[in-house]
């Protein structure tokens, strides 16, 4: 009989590092500390008021009281499959869309839904720390393909050409990039997304950060870009990043009705329903003007130049200008191993972990260490946050960072 309490599928999970990263600073801000959080990617604006406004009026509606059918309100979906059309030029029916609870559970039930033990799924390197364990949960092998800031952290076909076998199932594709902010071009799309079909694979598309791309650089999807992926795509989006709604966790997949039909059956037994009051706040905001998102984007420009300056005056310290999403992605390798003073002594961090953790205990400034995203050297920063937080961040940083030795 066994002896294990916890079995060895979850024991395998590692902890989200960018909400331990968020949650560590948010308790050091509860105790008083003056802890700025460049953790988490979450807007610091509030929702728009004609969203927060269309869940009021839902709350008070009884039938919105009841369960609704697990794959999501009918109209909420008709909505996502119209908006996707705007938005991509995507066509999807209604039937090929599953509303989910956030987008962590549409990355986990498609990845559940598509893979079997052994399985391999392409993941372009740095990546979003929930993927590998989504895929791991699922049975399959996430196959790690890394791209620096040599390469401005975007992967070639060559590279995925060399990291395909027999096993390989699904490539995973993410542009805008977090945590990189990394954009591929349109061309780059299509390449990447004629190589994918000429092999038989399926893409998943995380489309997240689509509305959040700059320097007049487009997004492009890959399941427009490319038709001959034909019934082999999966769209993964959400309301969180374009309406600042993090918090009200509903996001959604689009793909092939027996796919959509398959992970319905899969949500129906885990969760049913997402919450029917986010679901109308949700259709409000998917049916309604991109207003908010453009507001947003002029306010996140700002803040991306603003820090992307602030770093790169640091030696040591290489930040390529992001054009896409809300983080910067910074190599900090030419600062592992020097030293760094402490209030217990000079101490030689060796890792992004160990300089992620010094600059918290020093500086109070909450960062993500590359290890959450890949390999280690990078530091990972939202600059969702507000201009006077991201400023005082920044100056902290250059004085600590800035006394290496």
């Amino acid at each position: 009989m066994s002896a294990a309490r916890i079995s060895q599928r979850i024991s395998a999970i590692a902890e989200s590092a960018t909400l331990a990263v968020d949650a560590k600073a948010k308790a050091l801000k509860a105790a008083g500390r003056p802890v700025i959080g460049f953790g988490a990617g979450e807007p610091d604006f509030p929702t728009p008021g004609y969203i927060v406004q269309a869940a009021i009026e839902a709350a008070s509606q009884p039938k919105y009281h009841r369960y609704s059918p697990a794959g999501g309100l009918p109209e909420l979906k008709q909505a996502i499959a119209d908006k996707t059309f705007r938005d991509s030029g995507y066509k999807a029916e209604a039937s090929q869309v599953l509303v989910t609870n956030g987008g962590k559970q549409a990355v986990y039930n498609t990845f559940a839904t598509l893979l079997d033990p052994g399985d391999e799924v392409i993941v372009p390197t740095p990546f979003w720390t929930t993927y590998p364990e989504a895929i791991r949960l699922g049975g399959g092998v996430p196959v790690e393909v890394f791209a620096g800031p040599e390469q401005g952290y975007l992967v070639t076909v060559d590279q995925l050409e060399a990291a395909l076998t027999e096993r390989t199932k699904i490539l995973l594709f993410v542009s805008p990039s977090n945590p990189t902010g990394a954009v591929y071009s349109p061309e780059q799309v299509k390449e990447i997304g004629q190589w994918a079909a000429s092999k038989g694979l399926w893409v998943v598309t995380d489309e997240i950060y689509e509305h959040l791309t700059y320097d007049g650089v487009p997004f492009t999807s890959i399941a427009t870009a490319v038709p001959e992926l034909g019934d082999k795509v999966v769209i993964l989006n959400g309301v969180a990043k374009t309406y600042a709604m993090t918090g009200w966790r509903v996001g959604w997949m689009i793909g092939p009705a027996d796919v959509i039909k398959a992970a319905t059956n899969l949500q129906s037994h885990a969760t049913s329903n997402v919450s029917n009051i986010p679901q109308v706040a949700a259709l409000a905001a998917v049916s309604g003007p991109l207003t908010a998102v453009d507001e947003m984007k002029v306010a996140f420009d700002h803040r991306r130049k603003a820090i992307v300056a602030g770093l790169n005056a640091i030696e040591g310290v290489d930040c390529p200008t992001p054009k896409g999403a809300f983080y910067v992605y910074a190599d900090v390798r030419a600062l592992l191993g020097k030293e760094f003073p402490s209030a217990n002594g000079p101490v030689r961090p060796a890792t992004s972990a160990e300089l992620a953790t010094l600059i918290l205990d020093e500086v109070e400034v909450a960062v993500v260490p590359g290890e959450a995203f890949g390999p280690s050297g990078y530091l990972r920063l939202s600059y969702a946050l507000g201009d006077d937080d991201l400023a005082t961040g920044v100056a902290r940083l250059q004085d600590f960072l800035g006394k290496a030795k």
